[in-house]
């Protein structure tokens, strides 16, 4: 089944990943050996026999894959040694459909390679395959090996071992101590789950992910939380299948896979290690259903944050994200819009309006029985803001003007920064809406933030919208090296210390005022960039009200973690009837019209 497409490395003679320095080194072929699977596999995860060509190396075909940019089959050796640290699987790449079957004894001839999924600059693990291969069939209808099973009790509670943000590869394997070193002792093996807890919902790419521990940091709906860059959530495992994509499970997070799921145990690009099925469990709904948060009380101001997921004019979810603002959020008084496209989306001409777009939304929002919202933003310069190229991406504010107004002063526009002044002996907005610090490096093709001055009930109340950096190019849980990269952190820290500054120009005019900076941080809660953001009691993040188990605003790979925040000043903080809601409507449906889900914050001002 289809997963995300990837390029092939194109030199698939691979005889090592040197761990020092993270090259590829090519050796020439040697004399072909006769050795078994356990012997190619070795005890590393680098095979001793990486660029060498084997011969007559037999096993039981226990899958085929033939589509993809990666088909092949897998054997496993009937006969296995003593060793746990040896996998008794390997996966044969053929580059065209394979000519065998679920069944058929094969002897294989051919070269060892470590092939890197992404390419080595992504720094995944590589996996140990036989290329170019000539293939015998020995017999057909043998019986496959029979799966390991996967369990509670077979995963460690340490997911790897350590190596200074070096690489592992040369780590020998200790299945019984780390979570990855037991999935890389059973690369390329017939492997089976068994009433699997989805923790992931099905993708486009038709994937889902499980975890075999429905007791490991769970929550309430049937996720499993991400809280800590030391608890990486040892039992989930990506599920792809051997079937027809018709055939692929809709799940949602809290549904269970239900009886066996079992086939070769792979890795790529997009999860690392994953059980890809030939036999798929049962789906059983778990009940999970889209929550609603209350509506805010007369004297509540309920400001939101909705990432939606490159909203352009030609989308169908226009009545779906109406339905979701004035349904399950109960109409917020201001709601912090990101990801609103142009108006022609990412066709790539030079437009920067999204007249179009917010139009749109707003007239469904009223067709959902919602109020009419006014708006307010500012047009970036075509191409500078990052996201889908010749989208242009943008914050929008959303506002009621039955309940709030908007304090309007002219000048505002994609270079220009907005400042902090004095008026009345509090502080304003010299520029509302405005860009705060456009012109700072820590914005290059990313998303400036958006700062609007407002008022309710009397009360001025700052917002300040923000869309940090991705963490794209970031090394993924199960890299090669440990603990992996997070390169794009270098940027949304600096982000973080912008937006920290202009909040304490406007704390250090008016102590008391109050100030909310929201958005998709794309970052967790538990991060340095959030620390960045609330240095010196500046701002906190009010999704820390929340009890650990409920902090959660995006599903990736299994597991449930903080991407959108609302920060507040001290005044809210303090202040009576701070209210906070993750409502998840999204992240944990595999019929998501975003992969983000809102955040509402309601308090008095």
């Amino acid at each position: 089944m289809p997963s995300k497409s990837s390029a092939r490395l194109a030199a698939l003679t691979v005889a090592a990943v040197c761990s020092a320095a993270s090259t590829v080194v090519i050796v020439s072929p040697a004399h072909a050996e006769s050795v078994r699977v356990h012997d190619i596999q070795g005890t590393t995860r680098i095979s001793p026999y990486a660029g060498r060509q084997v011969a007559d190396v037999t096993g039981i075909v226990t899958g085929v894959r033939g589509y993809g940019s990666s088909r092949g089959f897998w054997i496993q050796d009937p006969e296995p040694d003593a060793d746990p640290a040896t996998s008794e699987g390997i996966f044969v790449f053929t580059s065209s459909v394979p000519k065998v079957a679920v069944g058929d004894a094969v002897s294989v001839s051919g070269t060892v390679t470590e092939y890197v999924p992404g390419g080595a600059s992504t720094g995944n693990q590589s996996l140990t395959e036989i290329t170019r291969p000539t293939v015998t069939v020995v017999s057909s209808g043998n019986a496959v090996p029979a799966a390991t099973r996967i369990t509670a009790r077979s995963v460690p509670r340490a997911y790897t071992p350590q190596a200074g943000g070096g690489s592992v590869d040369a780590l020998p394997l200790r299945p019984s101590k780390y979570a990855l070193d037991l999935y890389e002792s059973l690369e390329g093996m017939n492997v089976q789950v068994s009433d699997a807890r989805v923790v992931g919902a099905t993708d486009p790419y038709t994937e889902l992910w499980v975890t075999v521990k429905p007791t490991e940091n769970p929550n309430r709906r049937g996720g499993t939380v991400y809280g800590s860059y030391d608890d990486q959530n040892t039992g989930r495992l990506q599920i792809q299948s051997l079937g027809a994509v018709a055939d692929f499970p809709d799940a949602t997070v809290g549904d269970t896979l239900a009886g066996t799921t079992a086939g070769p145990l792979d890795y790529n690009q997009y999860g690392g290690y994953t059980l890809v099925a030939n036999d798929m469990g049962t789906l059983e709904s778990g009940g999970t259903e889209r929550e609603t948060t209350r509506a805010q009380k007369r004297g509540e101001l309920a400001v939101a944050t909705y990432n939606v997921e490159n909203l352009d004019p030609s989308d169908d979810t226009f009545a779906a994200h109406a339905a979701a603002i004035v349904g399950n959020l109960s109409s917020p008084d201001i709601v912090s819009l990101e990801e609103i496209q142009d108006d022609n989306g990412a066709t790539d001409d030079g437009t920067v309006t999204a007249d179009e777009t917010v139009g749109r939304l707003i007239d469904a929002i009223v067709a959902a029985g919602g109020p009419r919202y006014d708006w307010r933003s500012v047009d970036p310069v075509d191409k500078a803001d990052g996201g889908e190229p010749g989208g242009n991406i943008r914050q929008v504010f959303l506002f009621d003007p039955e309940r709030v107004s908007f304090t309007d002063r002219p000048g505002g526009d994609a270079t220009t920064a907005t400042g902090v002044t004095k008026k009345h002996g509090k502080a304003a907005l010299t520029l509302s809406p405005g860009r705060v610090d456009p012109a700072d490096a820590a914005w290059e093709n990313s998303r400036k933030p958006l700062a609007g001055e407002f008022v309710f009930r009397g009360k001025t109340v700052f917002v300040i919208a923000n869309h940090f950096a991705s963490k794209g190019g970031d090394q993924g849980l199960t890299s090669s090296y440990q603990p992996p990269a997070r390169g794009s952190e270098t940027q949304r820290h600096l982000q973080a210390q912008a937006v920290n500054a202009f909040v304490k120009d406007i704390l250090a005019v008016q102590k008391n005022a109050d100030v909310i900076a929201l958005g998709d941080i794309n970052d967790y809660e538990f991060s340095a960039t959030t620390r960045l953001l609330e240095d010196d009691g500046a701002l906190w993040s009010a999704v820390k009200s929340l009890p650990r188990s409920e902090r959660y605003s995006y599903v990736y790979q299994g597991n449930s973690q903080v991407l959108d925040q609302i920060l507040v000043s001290p005044s809210i903080r303090r202040g009576s009837g701070l209210s906070y809601d993750s409502v998840h409507i999204n992240a944990e449906f595999h019929d998501q019209i975003s992969d983000h889900d809102p955040q509402v914050l309601r308090f008095r001002p």
